[in-house]
């Protein structure tokens, strides 16, 4: 493979600000969330709470099992985990905000399937905005997670 070039190896077909539309999805591998992404946020974040980490302590309090923290659920929206960044390449220059509420508990054990879809796309001089609602739903098909992202794309000249 003499000809083989770095620059031009990617997961998918890039696409420019100009070719997204609003209702788009882009969909997230689902994940069923286990002991090592307890262990994993745990570590990560410090975070010490018995009700994310004492499945006994959650029974005195009503929940059948551990509660995952709604930022280590939040990661299961993050978009480089999908096709999102991939397709824009080395348009996307950054993550601007993120907003999120966090609607039904997720316990040990359940299955997350994530969804982006772009919401909003707001043209600037050289940059635009791009809008991304996301959500996530459990394997019962609840809403658990409703948020918002907001990301800077470089237009193409």
């Amino acid at each position: 493979m003499d000809d083989f070039d770095h620059t031009i190896h990617r997961l998918v077909h890039g696409r420019s600000f100009d070719t997204l539309e609003v209702g788009e999805c882009f969909p997230i591998p689902s994940r069923t969330v286990g002991e090592s992404t307890f262990a994993a946020f745990q570590m990560a974040s410090a975070d010490n709470h018995p009700i994310h980490y004492d499945v006994e302590y959650c029974k005195t309090l009503g929940h059948p099992e551990r509660i995952a923290h709604g930022f280590q659920v939040l990661l299961f929206t993050a978009p480089g985990a999908g096709l999102f960044p991939h397709l824009l390449g080395e348009r996307l220059i950054g993550f601007l905000e993120q907003s999120s509420q966090f609607l039904k508990p997720v316990y040990l054990g359940d299955t997350l399937y994530p969804m982006l879809t772009v919401t909003g796309l707001r043209r600037q001089r050289t940059t635009g905005v791009v809008t991304l609602a996301s959500a996530i739903h459990n394997q019962r098909d609840e809403l658990v997670l409703d948020g918002e992202q907001k990301f800077l794309v470089r237009l193409d000249d």
